[in-house]
C-alpha cells in the first residue's frame, strides 16, 4: 500500500495525534489548535478539519477491518440495535446504531425516516459486513420486526425491558461530542463523523470501571501503540 502521508509536510505521528484528539475527546477545532500550540505544534484549526476529514475515515476503516476479522466467526455474537434523534440544521433525522455484546459499535447509519425501509437499509448494511448474529435485541419499534421478517431473521429478534440498555448507553459518547460540535450542518457530515467516532471510540474503550488500574494502563498503552501503527 502506498504511503498516505507522502504529500504532507507534517509527520504521521502529528497527524495521528490531531485526529485522535479531535475525534476521541469533546474538543472543538480551535481547542485542538490551542492544545497543540502548547506542545510547540503550530497548525490552524482548518488543518485540523482537513486532517480528520482526510484520515479519520481511513483510520476507522482499518480499526473496523481488524474487528470484523476477529469477530466474524464468533458463534455467540449478539447485536443490540437502537436509533437516536439528531437535529441537522433544525430538521429531525435518525441515527441508527448497532452494538455488539461487548459494547462496540458495529455500524452507524443516518436516515430521514424511521420506517421499515430505513430499518431494512440499516440491517442489510450491517449484515453485508458482519454476517448474521445469533440474536438481535431491539426496542419496541414496529419497523424492526417488519424489516427482519423480510430478510428472514425474525426468529432471532429479542425484545424486553432493559435488554437494550447496551445500545442506548452507546449513544452517550456521541451525544457529548455532538454538543461540543454545536450540532451538525448536513446529513453527510453526520454520517461521516458518526462512523469515524464509533471506530475511534471502540479502539480506546477499555471499560476501565471493570478492570484494575494496572490492567487498564496496560490496555491503554496497547491501544495507543496500535493507533500509532495505523496506516504505517
Amino acid at each position: 500500500m502506498s504511503n498516505p502521508f507522502r504529500y504532507f509536510n507534517s509527520s504521521p505521528e502529528v497527524i495521528r495525534l490531531v485526529v485522535m484528539m479531535y475525534v476521541k475527546y469533546p474538543l472543538s477545532l480551535r481547542n485542538v489548535e490551542d492544545l497543540l500550540a502548547e506542545r510547540g505544534i503550530d497548525i490552524s484549526h482548518e488543518t485540523v478539519r482537513f486532517w480528520w476529514n482526510r484520515f479519520g475515515p481511513m483510520f476507522a476503516a482499518e480499526i473496523r477491518k481488524k474487528r470484523v476479522a476477529h469477530m466474524r466467526g464468533y458463534p455467540q455474537w449478539r447485536w443490540h440495535l437502537d436509533e437516536a434523534f439528531v437535529k441537522v440544521n433544525g430538521k429531525l433525522c435518525y441515527l441508527w446504531r448497532a452494538v455488539d455484546h461487548e459494547g462496540e459499535v458495529l455500524e452507524s447509519v443516518v436516515t430521514v425516516k424511521r420506517d421499515k425501509a430505513a430499518a431494512l437499509k440499516f440491517l442489510r448494511r450491517i449484515m453485508k459486513k458482519y454476517g448474521r448474529p445469533l440474536s438481535v435485541v431491539t426496542d419496541g419499534l414496529c419497523s424492526y420486526p417488519a424489516a427482519m421478517k423480510e430478510i428472514g431473521n425474525a426468529d432471532r429478534r429479542e425484545v424486553g425491558r432493559r435488554l437494550n440498555n447496551r445500545a442506548e448507553n452507546s449513544h452517550q459518547p456521541f451525544r457529548r461530542r455532538e454538543r461540543a460540535m454545536q450540532r451538525f450542518r448536513n446529513m453527510k457530515t453526520l454520517q461521516k463523523f458518526s462512523s469515524v467516532h464509533a471506530g475511534v471510540h471502540n479502539h480506546f474503550n477499555q471499560e476501565r470501571h471493570l478492570v484494575t488500574r494496572q490492567a487498564y494502563k496496560q490496555r491503554r498503552a496497547g491501544a495507543l501503540a496500535e493507533w500509532r501503527a495505523l496506516a504505517a
